[in-house]
């Protein structure tokens, strides 16, 4: 019967064809605005939840999990699960699975364009155009190629490691890494001695909390750039602003923010202001994987892992 299908809430706007692999075999409760919902108005939804198609909106921890006792299994339209308490998920018996193949390519995309944006003062340019201040060329806004460059890159996931293999086509005079888990890797101290880019390809997790912070910034060449596209807590994000306004960093790009860290009790509940209105500064918000074919393979490939779990066969990308 149609009521013993399980019920699957989607927590944020999915798309039309991941909502037709649940009406497979579930019935839905899907949020359709671009809005996710109020953590109060989630927890009533999946209170008699068997699934969620989960985005990068939610935080699912202990608290979330003892409001949701029909709850078995997780599809995460994302990659990153530091939003998810995944010891809280095992205690409760839930299965929770990733998507983690899909966003390195587009994620990898993305930094390239972060970097040249923020490099070469595309954002100023572009304003400066609009303005009507454009006459001609004028000898200004010279600002820092990828050609000839030191390019360091922290982490060496496959996202870092797609970073690197689309720098190879830009003549980099070097491009060099830091990852405990990579052999051959340098120590984050020389890489940041010694990169004119630092790029952040690394998972937050508590030891890469904060691993940018003020320490971390001064040890950086003076006139360095600094490009993340991970996660926002990375980053201390007051001390970043504070030596761009020092003048030591010369610019900083992000697509994601510490604001977005749902599992941080103390994170900050907006970008500081000095770090948005700093004219050296470029940001996308959190476009990563925002291309148009990849998001829809993102969600079906998170609604075909909770179809597995109910069909009880194995769960694609389980953690």
């Amino acid at each position: 019967m149609k009521q013993d299908r399980p019920l699957i809430v989607v927590t944020n706007q999915a798309h039309p064809d991941a909502l037709e692999v649940l009406a497979g075999f579930a019935r839905i409760d899907a949020n359709p605005s671009e809005a996710p919902w109020p953590r109060a108005e989630l927890l009533r939804r999946a209170a008699s939840a068997n699934g969620l198609l989960a985005f990068m909106t939610d935080h699912v921890d202990g608290e979330f999990l003892a409001h949701c006792p029909e709850l078995r299994a997780i599809g995460c339209a994302l990659k990153g699960a530091d939003n998810f308490d995944l010891a809280a998920c095992r205690a409760h018996n839930v299965a929770v699975a990733v998507v983690p193949d899909l966003l390195t390519a587009p994620t990898a995309e993305l930094a390239l364009g972060l970097m040249i944006g923020l490099g070469r003062h595309i954002r100023a340019g572009d304003a400066l155009v609009r303005a009507g201040g454009f006459a001609g060329w004028r000898p200004i806004l010279f600002g820092a190629g990828l050609e000839g460059a030191v390019v360091g890159i922290i982490g060496m996931g496959a996202v870092g490691r797609g970073i690197a293999a689309r720098l190879a086509g830009f003549a980099c005079q070097n491009i060099i890494h830091h990852d405990p888990a990579v052999p051959g890797s340098i120590g984050l101290a020389e890489l940041l001695a010694t990169a004119d880019w630092v790029v952040l390809a690394a998972p937050l997790n508590p030891g890469t909390l904060h691993m940018i912070d003020r320490a971390a910034l001064a040890r950086m060449q003076p006139g360095a750039l600094l490009v993340n596209i991970a996660r926002g807590s990375l980053v201390d994000e007051a001390a970043v602003a504070e030596a761009l306004q020092a003048g030591h960093l010369a610019g900083y790009a992000a697509d994601a923010f510490e604001l977005e860290d749902w599992a941080r009790a103390d994170r900050p509940a907006s970008i500081p202001a000095a770090l948005l209105e700093h004219p050296r500064s470029l940001f996308t918000p959190h476009l990563g994987s925002a291309v148009v074919e990849v998001r829809r393979q993102i969600a079906v490939q998170a609604a075909r892992a909770l179809a597995e779990f109910f069909a009880s066969r194995p769960m694609p990308g389980r953690l």
